[in-house]
């Protein structure tokens, strides 16, 4: 019955998305020739998946099973049928990357389907297959099942004393005559209780300590003679994400197999991290999208002091913020997942493509967990007091965001990690040579502006000693975002229309120059608004 509770639901989330075919025309052009199993996903995302999304998290989360009927220690996931429908469906898009399609095609399937908690199913089983395809090769027979849905992956690194500080890591392996030995925990488990190959650190014996002792390893649910190779200890309850279990493993001498060369394990799990900080951005702005089209709706339907809500001015810029955010994070999105796709497949010690496809991921991530968490407030407001009710869909995308911050690092680890990309990658200088020329050559004053701004703030930095350069980062890392995503939106002018040159002026006084959206925006109803039933053709 979610048709009474959202206006979303039911509308096809390809079609009536007022900016993805414009980005995507930049940055995957090939989107064209799939245009009919978009629109066939569009519809799925916002009718069969949508639903779904929402009762698990009202009322169907997985549960915990931890011995079978005959008392055998099982420790599995029970989800609900409905919930293994919509995985089983959308395993699919993690085959893309590995069977000669692109990360721009994955991204965009996963924009669409959005909710974090579905999608980090995907995305773990992803960087599983994506560890086994680069460096484990000779484990290649567990692709097909993890691509098919029959089987389900994870990344586990995080550990309670540690979080992201994974030099800290206590988990240990050791080599034995039949293989590797893992013994140890983890926090923070993603895919518990579902998972049939895992991607696990650990530290070999002997090997240094810090972050350069890492090894990884995969690790499968059963020992060579069936029992269980690791064991789920509780699943977690959280505020949001509830369609992903969550929870803490235990391994006891558990049998695994060691991927690729001990000392390069940090380097592939920088690499896993590289992936799940885009998949972190796209679904970002993929629940900002979702909110936007509650919001929207219910601004155009909602009558309030004589007048639909629409029309009154502070509503509109609560509307253009709303619009803003979406767009500008969706480009820069867009364009950090084209730099890896471009780069993904260089091996350490990498290529100063990867090393700029990095940067471009911290950018990324930390400013799109920004837009989500605000859009979905200001989502929740326009709806007023029906907002705050959990009955409704709009409650849920708030909550659902504010995860979005945390995931693969908190802002206060990408502005330290981007930090240390410039100082020892010089990989702040690809961005320059790139944003710099379209914000002199398309934006005019306000674009000269920008540029000038990101030029002294490199400037600044650089007379900083370490510790001031870390106190100040964060602000450089958004800085950097800002002025990225201001390029970007007057790059896609060029192609996509004068909505985006006025998104990108807005997007500048407002981020970059740190001053209210200019008044001529209130009647800029093409930037604000669109009509959620005008765009039904594919």
């Amino acid at each position: 019955m979610l048709q009474y509770r959202s206006y979303a639901f039911g509308k096809n989330h390809w079609r009536i998305d007022p900016d993805l075919r414009a980005i995507l025309g930049i940055y995957w052009p090939e989107y064209v020739r799939r245009m009919q199993e978009l629109d066939q996903f569009g519809a799925f995302a916002g009718g069969q998946a949508y639903e779904a999304a929402y009762a698990i998290d009202r009322s169907a989360a997985p549960a915990f099973l931890m011995h079978d009927v005959d008392g055998a220690r099982v420790d599995r996931a029970l989800l609900h049928s409905s919930h293994m429908d919509i995985l089983r469906e959308t395993a699919r898009i993690n085959r893309a990357p590995y069977e000669g399609g692109s990360w721009m095609e994955h991204f965009t399937f996963g924009y669409l389907l959005a909710d974090p908690g579905l999608y980090c199913s995907l995305i773990v089983t992803n960087q599983t297959v994506y560890i086994i395809h680069k460096y484990a090769q000779e484990h290649k027979n567990w692709v097909e099942p993890l691509l098919s849905g029959t089987m389900w992956g994870a990344t586990w690194m995080t550990e309670s004393q540690g979080g992201s500080d994974l030099g800290a890591n206590t988990t240990t392996a050791e080599a034995g005559e039949s293989g590797w030995i893992l013994n140890g925990e983890k926090y923070f488990s993603s895919n518990a209780g579902l998972t049939d190959l895992a991607v696990v650190s650990a530290r070999p014996v002997g090997a240094p300590a810090g972050p350069k002792g890492i090894a990884l390893f995969l690790v499968p649910r059963l020992r060579k003679n069936g029992e269980l190779n690791f064991y789920v200890r509780r699943l977690k309850e959280k505020s949001a994400t509830r369609a992903v279990p969550s929870g803490e493993v235990e391994f006891h001498q558990s049998e695994a197999w060691l991927v690729g060369e001990p000392s390069a394990g940090i380097y592939y799990t920088l690499e896993m991290l590289t992936v799940s900080r885009l998949a972190n951005a796209i679904g970002a702005m993929g629940i900002a999208r979702k909110a936007y089209f509650e919001a929207n709706e219910r601004a155009l339907k909602r009558t309030a002091f004589g007048k639909p809500i629409c029309e009154h001015p502070l509503m509109r810029r609560d509307l253009t913020d709303i619009a803003v955010r979406n767009a500008a994070g969706m480009a820069l999105t867009m364009r950090a997942i084209a730099a890896f796709n471009a780069s993904w497949q260089s091996a350490p010690p990498y290529t100063a493509d990867y090393h700029y496809a990095r940067f471009l991921s911290h950018l990324t991530k930390n400013r799109t967990a920004d837009h989500s968490a605000a859009v979905t407030q200001l989502a929740m407001e326009i709806f007023g007091g029906v907002g705050f009710l959990d009955e409704y869909a709009i409650a849920r995308w708030h909550r659902e965001a504010l995860i979005t911050p945390i995931w693969e690092g908190t802002g206060n680890i990408q502005s330290l990690d981007m930090l240390e990309a410039m100082q020892k990658k010089q990989a702040h200088e690809p961005f320059l040579a790139e944003m710099i020329p379209i914000l002199e050559s398309h934006g005019g004053n306000i674009g000269k502006r920008v540029a000038e701004q990101v030029l002294q703030s490199v400037q600044t930095m650089k007379g900083f000693s370490e510790t001031e350069a870390q106190w100040r980062s964060k602000e450089l890392l958004n800085c950097f975002a800002d002025a990225a995503q201001t390029a970007l939106l007057y790059e896609l002018a060029d192609s996509a229309g004068e909505r985006y040159a006025q998104i990108a002026e807005l997007y500048a006084q407002r981020f970059c120059f740190h001053a209210d959206y200019p008044a001529w925006a209130i009647t800029a109803k093409s930037v604000w608004s669109y009509d959620p039933d005008a765009n039904t053709a594919q």
